[in-house]
């Protein structure tokens, strides 16, 4: 047997020592984004996707995802809608599956501006009801972490369904799909992700004849709930999501101000009056579960 060197000695444990730096500084890291508001993505248009023929007539079937929201969707009395992900069905799996087939198979380039803002809403909700029913259960949509890169956080980053031959991910359709080709900031009361903070899924598909009612009831919906705007004792907090998409509200506390007086109720509204700048903002990454949760 040859004879043990003091640099072979010490290897594995020089080896170990860097591993347990390297597992330690992955959960600093970790600690952070965990705890820290996401690095919202900027609207950065896909051109690819301004395609569209304004004189078409053609609509797009949503009805199975309406009927889906329907059965599983319920209103609290704490005004945050909520998702029976345990009770839904084989069936349902099923069919939420062949729905998203079939929007997967629509050359939505074809199709008027009315009709790609429904179907590019819809199919963004029903991808992450099918996101978290794969992964079901979880604490947290964030827990799912799917995206490419060690330090991925949830699932917005994964290519979750090809269109027209493209490869989309969840960032794709919020960020250079919808906010940037329609730049209305009620897509930011349109589009769920899975948590208690987000603005409510709503129990019913939107489409190209209700888009604008469903878009406002969003708007009005979280805003005059706590979870979106609130003043204590003369100090405005608002939803990370006026913080994260400011630009889209403004680019300024006085212009998420503005947007927040458009929605607000009498009440809120004679408070916002009091109010000049943003105190504070907050989120709720909690899953937006129909089932009770543990401890509860």
């Amino acid at each position: 047997m040859g004879r043990l060197t003091t640099s072979k000695l010490y290897a594995p444990l020089q080896q170990a020592a860097w591993l347990s730096s390297l597992a330690a500084l992955a959960a600093v890291i970790w600690a952070i984004t965990a705890s820290s508001p996401q690095a919202a993505p900027s609207a950065e248009l896909w051109d690819r996707w301004t395609a569209h023929d304004a004189g078409a007539t053609a609509e797009i079937d949503h009805g199975a995802w309406d009927r889906f929201l329907k059965a599983y969707v319920s209103e609290h009395d704490d005004g945050v809608n909520r998702f029976a992900y345990g009770q839904v069905s084989d069936q349902d799996r099923e069919a939420l599956e062949a729905y998203l087939g079939r929007l997967a198979g629509t050359p939505i380039s074809r199709f008027n501006r009315d009709q790609q803002q429904a179907y590019w809403i819809n199919i963004y909700n029903a991808l992450t009801v099918k996101v978290v029913l794969d992964s079901y259960p979880v604490e947290s949509i964030r827990d799912i972490d799917i995206s490419p890169g060690f330090f991925a956080d949830g699932p917005w980053g994964a290519e979750l369904i090809t269109v027209e031959g493209e490869a989309l991910t969840l960032d794709d359709i919020e960020h250079r799909i919808l906010r940037p080709i329609w730049r209305d900031p009620r897509i930011h009361y349109a589009v769920n992700c899975a948590s208690i903070g987000c603005p409510n899924l709503q129990a019913e598909a939107v489409t190209a004849q209700n888009a604008e009612e469903y878009l406002d009831a969003g708007a009005r919906a979280y805003v005059n709930h706590p979870r979106g705007a609130e003043v204590r004792d003369g100090r405005l907090v608002v939803s990370s999501i006026y913080d994260w998409f400011q630009a889209d509200f403004g680019g300024n506390d006085a212009g998420v101000i503005a947007h927040l007086k458009r929605y607000a109720d009498e009440d809120l509204k004679a408070e916002l009056a009091e109010v000049t700048s943003i105190d504070d903002d907050r989120y709720n990454w909690d899953l937006n579960d129909a089932a009770p949760r543990k401890g509860s």
